[in-house]
């Protein structure tokens, strides 16, 4: 019909017929990415100027291949920072030099791997694959090379704690506003954009996170490493753990530090925040504790963590972290600076996804015959 096929119509179009049929998925990564990352480079093809610069034309061809180049760079640079303020919400890190990387990868892979691939695959039906076997593997190693070479870089991606969804919010409503006008009222869209940016930035990272079942406890010493309570905790808890905080390195044993005095059931932890000392007391088993003992150690912290049910009795400075709360809140981030606590779930939060933490083994509840404090255990 003589019309453009590929406009920002065409592409609210899939997005409100993927809406109508799964309205969730508007608040999960996958949607919000694709669309993004299409709606950018719609956005983009669409603006005169680089449209001008990109369209093919009679030149040499040194000047095809630059031109060619900067389309790539452009476009991948467009897609990273539109993908960026997202990444950052779900998964609190995103990339920074794909763009440039891209810029070999994209050429290296379009012109020398496919095509060699192509050719032993054909010359394999001769028995004569090998050499072209050979030229893909020396091509796929440079690839990885440059694969690793980049996320070797301190600039390769940028780590943040947990993003505020208000922050979020105001991010992609100006991202959006700057690619759905055409006019210069799009530029309008940057304050947000900026202001997001800038909260970024001086986001305060958290000084204890707390999982949802209150096994699993981390906290950021004064030098700026993280610590875990259970040295043992798998891959995906540490991973979780590091991304929540904005850390990127190696997360030691709590019982390590030498702020921490750690038996085998209980932590308690020296912290210096906020232009003060905080006293933290975690458990680190289900064993029983003396009663005696326990209340001491309760009445000298100012947070006392655990993963089962506390006595009222056990009556920290500040703030108590058992099984009943974290059904309430799920997993908890403090800032210590500001004292101020973040939980994953808020009030009156009811979405059908949330399953109430199973109640522990009735050997470890407290109950008349054998309370919790029953069995002695060594004193810290």
């Amino acid at each position: 019909m003589g019309r453009d096929a590929i406009t920002l119509r065409l592409v609210a179009t899939g997005a409100l017929i993927v809406l109508v049929f799964w309205p969730e998925a508007l608040v999960g990564p996958s949607f919000q990415m694709s669309f993004a990352a299409v709606t950018a480079l719609v956005a983009l093809a669409e603006h005169k100027r680089f449209g001008a610069f990109a369209v093919a034309r009679d030149e040499a061809r040194w000047r095809k291949v630059i031109r060619m180049l900067l389309v790539t760079l452009a476009t991948g640079f467009v897609i990273e920072l539109v993908l960026m303020p997202i990444a950052l919400f779900h998964f609190h890190k995103a990339g920074m030099l794909g763009a440039f990387a891209n810029i070999v990868a994209i050429p290296l892979t379009t012109f020398v791997v496919m095509p060699l691939e192509a050719l032993a695959l054909l010359f394999d039906m001769v028995g004569l694959g090998a050499p072209f076997w050979w030229l893909t593997q020396q091509a796929l190693t440079l690839l990885l090379m440059i694969a690793h070479g980049v996320s070797a870089s301190p600039w390769a991606t940028m780590l943040t704690p947990s993003v505020p969804a208000f922050v979020f919010a105001g991010m992609m409503a100006g991202m959006l506003w700057c690619l759905l006008w055409r006019s210069r009222w799009r530029w309008l869209g940057l304050g947000p954009l900026v202001a997001g940016v800038i909260t970024i930035i001086f986001l305060s990272p958290p000084d204890i996170l707390v999982t949802g079942d209150g096994r699993h406890v981390a906290v950021r010493t004064p030098d700026g490493r993280m610590a875990i309570l259970r040295a043992g905790a798998g891959d995906y808890v540490r991973d979780v753990l590091s991304e929540s905080a904005g850390y990127d390195g190696t997360l030691e044993s709590i019982a390590r530090l030498p702020q921490a005095r750690c038996s085998s059931d209980l932590c308690a932890v020296g912290l210096m925040a906020g232009g003060r000392r905080w006293q933290l007391l975690v458990t680190r088993s289900d064993m029983l504790v003396d009663r005696a003992t326990f209340a001491r150690d309760c009445a000298a912290a100012d947070i006392v963590i655990a993963d089962r049910g506390l006595p009222r009795w056990c009556r920290p400075r500040w703030l108590k972290i058992d099984r009943r709360l974290l059904a309430r809140t799920g997993g908890i981030a403090i800032d210590l600076d500001h004292a101020a606590v973040r939980t994953v779930r808020q009030a009156g939060d009811a979405h059908p996804w949330i399953v109430p933490i199973p109640k522990r083994s009735p050997r470890y509840a407290p109950s008349k015959s054998r309370p919790f404090y029953a069995r002695p255990r060594p004193q810290l």
